[in-house]
């Protein structure tokens, strides 16, 4: 199975366009100090031909050129054949109306995240005016089939296990199944990925899943619970807001560390994140733990 990181940023990228953080600062000034990030999005293969995203942030039109060029005949090419969505914030859902003029869009989430973006964000019934697009309901805990765009197999499965944090605030219920972890399976070798972008706790049950996959994405959105309180950017700490820090007792690091799985790397990274500075102590501190920090255009092959 061949991944690829598109974006590795929280929603509004990085540097943020209005934010003039230590970290936002570093990166305008020094770039190569602190490299530029999209918002996050991951894209998955069997073949390097056609691919499932998971989550579309409004950078998608970028993104995809990162994607392996394709043989291509005749006037248009779609090399996108679903979206797989962890949860509806904007920042993973935007793209979905970016991608309307492929005509034919996939787009498979949980029915919690299904009725958001119907309902509240309107995403669906937006992009539904330009294309036909065909939802897919993915019950928590239920193994799922992947179809390509013409309704054949594509050898892959995703299966989505609800994990702590905030619905949007545009949601007008909480429903479970909000926030999801993506665990991704090829059907042929076996191999996985889980694609945690936003998670507000690690408990046992999720570190024991997360314990078995071959290449683990995980929320590394704040350094520590009081990131944007000390910024005086917001009042409510990271936990409030549905991400589990990266350093603390019960941070994220030392908690996934230990784990056996083969590649553990940070993804959704907020832009006033220390790690994101290349000679940072804090980079320095998740390298030694044998963790990497995600970058645009990361490429796994599993």
């Amino acid at each position: 199975m061949h991944v690829i990181l598109l974006g590795t940023a929280a929603g509004g990228g990085f540097p943020q366009w209005n934010c003039w953080c230590p970290t936002c600062r570093v990166a305008r000034e020094t770039p190569e100090r602190a490299h530029p990030r999209s918002q996050s999005s991951i894209a998955f293969s069997v073949d390097g031909v056609r691919w499932f995203l998971g989550n579309a942030s409004p950078d998608v039109r970028t993104q995809l050129t990162q994607l392996p060029r394709a043989d291509v005949r005749g006037v248009r090419h779609v090399p996108v054949e679903g979206i797989v969505l962890t949860d509806a914030e904007l920042d993973h859902t935007l793209g979905i109306e970016l991608l309307r003029e492929g005509r034919l869009l996939q787009v498979i989430a949980t029915p919690s995240v299904l009725r958001v973006i119907a309902e509240d964000s309107r995403v669906l019934p937006v992009t539904q005016a330009f294309a036909t697009v065909q939802t897919v309901e993915t019950e928590l805990g239920r193994v799922v089939p992947l179809e390509y765009r013409n309704g054949t197999p594509s050898g892959l499965t995703i299966e989505m296990m609800a994990v702590r944090g905030d619905p949007p605030r545009f949601a007008r219920q909480d429903d479970e199944g909000h926030t999801s972890a993506a665990f991704i399976r090829d059907t042929t070798t076996g191999a996985s990925c889980a694609f945690v972008p936003g998670c507000g706790g690690l408990g046992p049950r999720l570190l024991s899943r997360l314990n078995d996959v071959d290449l683990l994405l995980f929320d590394g959105t704040f350094w520590t619970d009081d990131e944007l309180v000390r910024l005086e950017i917001s009042d409510r700490p990271a936990l409030a807001m549905g991400h589990v820090p990266m350093s603390g007792r019960g941070g994220s690091l030392t908690l996934l560390s230990p784990l056996s799985c083969k590649q553990k790397v940070y993804t959704h990274i907020n832009n006033t994140n220390p790690v994101l500075i290349e000679s940072s102590a804090e980079r320095a501190l998740v390298e030694s733990a044998g963790m990497r920090v995600g970058e645009d255009g990361m490429r796994f092959e599993i």
